[in-house]
């Protein structure tokens, strides 16, 4: 093993006196042109790194207080569509023109087979779908379609009365570019 470590010592020693007699002959400048390569080389990366462009715009509501039951029926309602389609139809649900499908013994409604009215988690996901448009212009997302809705259980906050049970959900939509 100690002959191994003294052939790689000379040839570490070897390989150093080139680079200094290369160094020697090509003058001085040569490190500093180096070193001025290796800045501009990473600000290109780092300006390439910003210039990426997303492809899916996400908005993340928590603790909403409304039903937890209504908003995963809005979530269904307005998968697959664009923003502002889907910000028209729950106008129309608010106004009482449009009815959201959702199952269980709930009655016909004009035009399908089941629904009901959720104002209020219209009126939350009209917010909220306004804020995910917003977001899709910042980064600069033409013809976003709503590609995820999630409706999920809230916290539970702690009351007074146990028998008193409050609704939270919390809602998340993502909205990718159309293809």
């Amino acid at each position: 093993m100690t002959e191994k470590k003294q052939k790689t010592k000379e040839e570490k020693s070897k390989i150093e006196k080139e680079i200094v007699e290369a160094q020697k002959t090509k003058g001085a400048k040569t490190p500093e042109v180096k070193k001025e390569i290796k800045k501009e080389e990473t600000k290109s990366r780092h300006q390439d790194a910003i210039r990426k462009k997303k492809t899916e715009v996400v908005v993340k509501f928590s603790n909403l207080h409304i039903s937890t039951k209504h908003s995963i029926a809005v979530s269904k309602f307005i998968k697959g569509k664009t923003i502002e389609g889907a910000i028209t139809d729950l106008e129309k649900v608010v106004s009482m023109k449009k009815a959201v499908p959702m199952k269980g013994e709930i009655p016909h409604r004009k035009g399908m087979m089941s629904g009901r009215y959720p104002k209020k988690a219209a009126e939350h996901f009209i917010k909220i779908l306004k804020s995910l448009s917003a977001n899709a212009n910042i980064n600069g997302i033409e013809n976003p379609i709503i590609s995820e809705a999630i409706s999920n259980f809230g916290q539970r906050p702690y009351g007074r009365f146990g028998s008193v049970r409050k609704k939270r959900t919390h809602v998340k939509l993502i909205a990718k570019e159309k293809k």
